[in-house]
């Protein structure tokens, strides 16, 4: 077998044991790996709740990482989401993927719950359960530098620890596994950290052709203005995004009441280089590395992060904002949760909270101390808790990033049909809406939405189980990374081959939500957006969604999907006689 190893290794921390099983071919073959891969193993598990003991926690790698493919270094985790009760992953690049898959595995699967907090040690020789009572509220810093001698980290920091519904798993590099709680997940379980340390080699079955693929996509990145242009996310980072969702008129301000925030400028790209001297920074062996660093190595804020602690809570300190990106790495917090949940308690009360009163906000959710231990429970339960449910900015209670609907209505659509919630990187439709040049005109229409996000959803399944990186996509194709998927692993893969896969992958989520209990019901925007218009000028009208066109939409998107009227299976038995 070339690219999978065909194993996993599971760890019951409940009983101390591990072994390590064969994995069915036709998982990988139909599943591929990462996101794909984890939703299959959890076919059995999926409506258990998050934190009980036996809920599986998953770590799988791709058939392409430890390859030379580009941005394949990484891994995708999966269980289910405490902060949404649905199926839940995400991704993250690093050293961890490609190390943890050098030690023979394609994937690893924790289950049980430990009586004391430890940490796992996984080489090619076996496992070690470490003792970490001393390291139990240690920030994630402090963590990985009291292990990453030994390896390479997956920690969680304090929110994990206390089951904040939004806590991440950190990896040592400074990549996260964010938004849905599965920090908390790993928490319940008291696993304060995991090091791998591998040596072994992914073989490959026609180097030849592997090299001449990644030259192809290599071609296609350096031409893609998105990518390496003059303002492109090579240069700056995803914060280049600041300045142009402030020039479409869509960047979500006071809790998404208005969708202009005047000094974004404060925070944008070029102006966290001016202040931060920001270099080049990014997942490893990446070669776009869209991340920046300052003086002090430690990441600078992503895009949805500054606009989120900015203009979404009505602060224009860069510094703050910085701080509030470097604290939420440190206690192990999703900022996009985080800023957009102190948001909707700024709305609750009356007043948004100052620069100042911002981090010793985020100590107490996650320590879940005082006012933070109802705000440490997400936006949803915290609003509906004070009677007004109303005000959280959320679709399955998953906080809506920096892209308000009102200016792009794919993103409308896709941030309901998402089945993780409120998501843009499920069809990520800001490509097709915003990017392109000129200007999309079709951005305030329905119109041909439901293909499109149908299409982009099966396509960035695809892409979460080789798992790459979707910032390739914004320069390459399924086309590019077929060619290289065939390479690696001698089996031929067509670019329709990978939406087959990738639509049986989404389906597969869907069918487990439903059994857990959700309908159409959850596949809509908050009530403000149908109801409220955004910040309207310069020529741009940013009118409410009209509700009943976006029901329309959605219903000819379930058409399209094979479903029924109400977004359910034709066939109960949707499973049964699959892989």
């Amino acid at each position: 077998m070339h690219g999978w190893h065909g194993k996993v290794l599971k760890i019951d921390l409940g009983t101390g044991t591990s072994h390590i099983e064969q994995l069915p071919e036709a998982w990988l073959h139909t599943y591929l790996g990462g996101r794909g891969l984890g939703v299959r193993m959890l076919r059995d598990a999926c409506s258990l709740d998050p934190f009980a003991p036996q809920m599986p926690l998953v770590f799988a790698t791709g058939p392409l990482c430890g390859t030379s493919a580009p941005t394949s270094a990484r891994l995708t985790v999966v269980s289910r989401s405490p902060l949404t009760g649905t199926i839940y992953d995400c991704s993250a690049g690093g050293r961890f993927a490609y190390r943890l898959k050098a030690t023979g595995v394609d994937a690893l699967v924790i289950t049980g719950k430990s009586p004391q907090p430890l940490i796992v040690s996984i080489t090619p020789e076996g496992v070690e359960l470490q003792d970490a009572s001393p390291l139990w509220g240690q920030t994630i810093d402090a963590t990985v530098a009291r292990l990453q001698g030994a390896g390479s980290v997956a920690a969680i920091g304090p929110a994990g620890e206390n089951r904040v519904l939004f806590a991440n798993i950190m990896m040592g590099e400074g990549n996260s596994v964010g938004r849905g709680g599965l920090g908390a997940v790993m928490g319940s379980k008291n696993l304060k950290a995991i090091v791998v340390n591998g040596d072994r080699k992914t073989t490959i079955a026609d180097r030849g052709r592997l090299d001449s693929a990644r030259q192809d996509v290599m071609r296609l990145f350096k031409a893609s203005p998105i990518i390496f242009g003059q303002l492109g996310i090579a240069e700056y980072g995803t914060p280049t995004l600041v300045d142009l969702m402030a020039q479409r008129r869509m960047a979500p301000t006071e809790n998404f009441r208005k969708t202009v925030f005047a000094q974004a400028a404060n925070y944008s790209g070029p102006a966290i280089r001016k202040a931060y001297q920001a270099k080049k920074d990014g997942c490893f062996a990446c070669p776009i590395q869209c991340k920046k660093s300052g003086k002090d190595g430690k990441h600078l804020p992503e895009y949805e992060t500054v606009s989120h602690f900015g203009a979404l809570n009505g602060i224009a300190d860069l510094h703050s904002i910085v701080k509030s990106n470097n604290l939420c790495n440190e206690l192990g917090l999703d900022t996009i949760s985080a800023a957009a949940t102190i948001s909707a308690w700024g709305e609750l009360r009356g007043r948004f909270p100052t620069a100042e009163q911002i981090g010793p906000l985020l100590k107490d959710i996650a320590w879940r101390r005082g006012e933070g231990d109802l705000l440490a429970e997400g936006s949803r339960r915290l609003t509906e808790t004070s009677g007004q449910g109303e005000l959280s900015m959320s679709v399955k209670s998953l906080e809506l990033p920096a892209y308000d609907p009102r200016g792009a209505y794919g993103m409308a659509l896709a941030y309901c049909t998402s089945n993780r919630g409120g998501c843009h990187l499920r069809a990520y439709p800001i490509s097709h809406e915003i990017l392109r040049k000129p200007v999309p005109t079709d951005r305030f229409s329905f119109a041909g939405k439901a293909r499109i996000i149908k299409i982009a959803e099966d396509t960035n399944a695809a892409i979460d189980s080789l798992v790459a990186c979707k910032f390739s996509f914004l320069g390459a194709s399924l086309e590019e990374y077929g060619e290289i998927l065939s390479a690696v692993t001698g089996l031929e893969y067509s670019p329709q081959d990978l939406k087959d896969i990738g639509e049986r992958i989404y389906l597969t989520e869907r069918f487990y939500n439903l059994k857990n209990g959700f309908a159409m019901a959850d596949d809509v925007l908050p009530q403000r957006f149908f109801a409220e218009a955004g910040s309207s000028g310069e020529g741009i009208e940013v009118p409410p969604v009209d509700r009943a066109r976006f029901d329309e939409e959605l219903r000819k998107y379930y058409r399209i999907r094979g479903l029924t009227e109400d977004g359910n299976f034709t066939d109960p038995a949707y499973l049964e006689g699959q892989p």
